[in-house]
């Protein structure tokens, strides 16, 4: 059933004609298209029904060019996971208490220091709306302008929900050029920070409405201009859909085949990257697996799929175990299991990183990541912010460090 959504009955794609010379493609032609004399590649914009090879012979290609030419792109080994720290921006943004600027540096530069490859600064929103990102252009300025000790480069992504947001980005990062890394301007120098733009959709129409205050067709058409001039700078997009497991206002029917609709309007728009957000943490391991087999049946390759699970209901882990399996190497986390969904009552936080690391790792994978100095990140700034600590994991490596330290 689900393979039919994405097999319409005729095939209006200009690179269709190459598809069909391979043999790739046996869907029917309308004959009346010019595309068996020309490649007119503006024809994406008309968007007319696309095939499955077609998508895949055209937009696939193009985006795995964009990703790989980022700067940060980790050797492809099955065993390594990536993990997005996401603390510094989701973990941060819905705190009451005004988290000074210097504390939030603290924070970004002691995760780079873990080995973590990809850290959410900032978000270029209106203070009205998120007031604890207000000083988000102090944050990327200090970065642009100091050299952050990591292991490894480190990619800092920043949250531009429209075009305004963007220019703020963007006339910032024009102060220092040379400063950062770009897919246009790679750089191997792990010093020299690489920068990245996101945006944010959801998968219910009544979550949109709530979060970005206009439909889902309209922030698309907005987000279309946002990643559209990322990528002329030549910035990574990163695109996030929320409440793909269940939405605080329709509950748990949300249709995963919105969710891949969605997700292949970002990346045909030229995001590189779409993370699937569990905002709520009602997902379970059949609809984790169920999701994710919709992703594949719209053409969605694993590599251009992240997930980003909450532990409301103590799911995260069982569905990142689900996600492994169908192949998924890249996740989000929160240090200390900070964040939050400020729509949902009783919605606990981000899946831990410290959690994320050891249960990866106790499979014999790979993060790359230092988990002890991750527990004592976590440990520091849940006591800054006055929170508990909601890693049990990071918990539990502090506790053993005490009684190794008691009996030494």
């Amino acid at each position: 059933m689900a393979e039919a959504l994405w097999k319409p009955t005729i095939c209006g794609q200009a690179p269709h004609a190459p598809a069909l010379l391979q043999g790739l493609c046996n869907l029917p032609i309308d004959p009346s298209l010019p595309f068996l004399n020309q490649f007119n590649f503006e024809m994406l914009a008309l968007r007319p029904s696309i095939c499955r090879a077609c998508r895949k012979a055209q937009i696939r290609p193009a985006r795995a060019f964009a990703t790989a030419s980022g700067p940060i792109q980790q050797p492809p080994r099955d065993n390594y996971v990536k993990l997005v720290e996401v603390g510094p921006r989701d973990g941060l943004q819905n705190e009451k208490k005004t988290i000074p600027l210097a504390t939030k540096i603290e924070l970004i530069e002691r995760l780079a220091k873990t080995g973590v490859s990809t850290i959410e600064g900032g978000s270029f929103v209106s203070p009205k709306w998120v007031p604890q990102m207000a000083n988000s252009s102090e944050i990327l300025e200090h970065l642009l302008t100091r050299k952050v000790s990591s292991p490894a480069q480190t990619s800092y992504s920043f949250l531009a929900p429209n075009i305004k947001g963007l220019q703020n980005a963007q006339a910032l990062l024009a102060k220092y050029p040379g400063a950062f890394a770009s897919q246009l301007q790679p750089s191997t120098d792990a010093s020299t920070p690489a920068v990245e733009v996101a945006v944010f959709a959801a998968a219910t129409e009544s979550f949109s409405k709530k979060n970005l205050n206009c439909d889902i067709a309209t922030s698309l058409d907005r987000f279309r201009e946002v990643i559209r001039e990322s990528k002329a700078a030549g910035l990574r997009v990163r695109a996030y859909v929320s409440v793909v497991l269940g939405c605080p206002f329709e509950g748990y029917d949300v249709d995963p085949h919105k969710v891949a609709e969605i997700s292949t309007e970002l990346l045909e728009s030229g995001a590189d990257e779409v993370s699937l957000g569990d905002t709520t943490g009602m997902g379970t391991a059949p609809r984790t697996k169920e999701l994710l087999n919709c992703m594949r049946a719209a053409g969605i390759r694993n590599e251009d799929i992240a997930m980003h699970f909450h532990d409301t209901y103590g799911q995260a882990l069982v569905n990142t175990a689900v996600s492994l399996e169908h192949g998924i190497r890249t996740f989000d986390s929160s240090v200390g299991g900070l964040g939050g969904c400020p729509y949902s009552p009783g919605a606990t936080g981000n899946v831990a990183t410290e959690n994320m690391i050891y249960f990866i790792e106790s499979l014999g994978m790979d993060t790359g990541i230092d988990l002890d100095a991750m527990s004592d990140i976590g440990a520091w700034i849940t006591g800054e912010l006055s929170k508990a600590n909601d890693s049990t994991v990071g918990k539990a490596v502090l506790g053993a460090r005490s009684r190794e330290a008691a009996t030494a």
